[in-house]
């Protein structure tokens, strides 16, 4: 089966085919077009842009990955998401799937970067060296911890399909933190892997910042005062940086200490990566899932990869710990394209009575919508 995927949720525009079978998914061919440099002066990014790059990047994607190739199945994120950039994605999908006569997927964003661990299952490596995807797939039970600029959840899967949210950040997600706090810094945008690549030559135990809600009775996440506690720390200490981040002390209680940027980095990083663990290792320990799933951009984060492996093979030595590829670390529309899979071996197409001649499964691009508030396992 050959899955057309369309993700368009956020900045990053991407289309890609892959070819889906009980053996594995495998990408055919993909492309994304990143918004990095528009948004980069912004400091963020501005949903109105967004949507006009979608909207202008969304078709010459499409036909490139193509190559003249007709898809069965065109699978489409269409929430969560910024409104601008969903509707592109979703209006796109909806006119080939009128056009062509073929069923289309709507699909959870946050299901994609959960599926995203199974993206070319048993290939070879890309040129370079770098290994697309894993040797296994997921098993079930399975818990994954979801965690990007909008998002940071803990879902569990007993099954295909069946999700449950255990918890979610009550404020703002690990990466939106990552990013703002990076801002204080004057850090380029984005700012989560700038505070990484200063973190590697850093101590992680120069700062002692709070772990939030690292011992709650349950699940969920909390980063505002995390964030908080950094601007308080930059307010009334010294920072050696590179460059002038405009930030004054303007303490007259505390003693200044002179902290360079890297150690600063490495606490705090060493902050949410405690945080982010020790939640899903308790998780872990009370529903033993068969596979920890770690997605997401922010899954890309070295520490955050290499703590909750061991903290896995320690814990929960039986489960598989499975992370995406670096190269499908952020929004990519290949997740998009498994996590439909998912949903067409069980023929879950948009429900609408307009037959494909193909095989007689429903299209159902007339009802199809862009949803920002869709939550997974809510």
């Amino acid at each position: 089966m050959k899955i057309l995927g369309i993700e368009s949720s956020c900045d990053d525009t991407s289309a890609a085919l892959l070819e889906c079978s009980k053996s594995g998914c495998f990408v055919l061919r993909e492309s994304t077009a990143s918004q990095i440099a528009i948004h980069k002066k912004y400091g963020g990014v501005v949903p109105e842009i967004a949507g006009r790059m979608h909207a202008e990047k969304i078709i010459p994607l499409i036909e490139h990955v193509l190559n003249g190739k007709k898809p069965d199945v065109i699978a489409v994120a269409s929430g969560p998401g910024l409104i601008t950039g969903l509707i592109v994605g979703v209006e796109a999908a909806r006119t080939l799937s009128a056009a062509w006569k073929i069923p289309v997927i709507s699909v959870n964003h946050m299901a994609g970067h959960i599926h995203s661990v199974e993206i070319d299952t048993k290939c070879h490596p890309r040129e370079g060296g770098d290994q697309v995807g894993n040797d296994k797939s997921i098993e079930y039970p399975a818990l994954a911890l979801v965690v990007s600029g909008g998002h940071t959840e803990i879902i569990q899967i007993k099954k295909p399909g069946q999700y449950k949210m255990l918890g979610a950040t009550r404020d703002d997600a690990a990466g939106e933190c990552f990013d703002k706090v990076a801002k204080l810094l004057d850090l380029p945008y984005p700012g989560g892997p700038q505070i990484s690549k200063l973190a590697l030559k850093g101590n992680a135990k120069a700062i002692k910042f709070p772990r939030p809600m690292l011992n709650s009775d349950d699940y969920d996440f909390s980063f505002a005062g995390l964030k908080t506690s950094a601007l308080y720390w930059l307010r009334d200490n010294h920072l050696v940086i590179p460059a002038k981040a405009g930030i004054q002390s303007h303490s007259k209680n505390c003693e200044l200490r002179t902290v360079n940027s890297a150690d600063f980095c490495a606490s705090f990083e060493q902050a949410i990566v405690d945080t982010l663990v020790g939640k899903i290792s308790r998780a872990s320990k009370k529903f033993k899932p068969k596979t920890v799933i770690l997605c997401g951009g922010v899954s890309a984060n070295k520490k955050l990869r290499e703590t909750l492996a061991t903290a896995v093979a320690r814990i929960t030595p039986y489960s598989l710990f499975l992370t995406p590829s670096l190269s499908h670390c952020m929004d990519n529309a290949a997740m998009i394209a498994v996590a439909g899979y998912q949903k067409a071996q069980k023929k879950e197409y948009a429900d609408l009575p307009v037959r494909s001649p193909a095989n007689g499964a429903k299209a159902g691009w007339h009802k199809l919508k862009a949803d920002p508030n869709w939550e997974l396992g809510r």
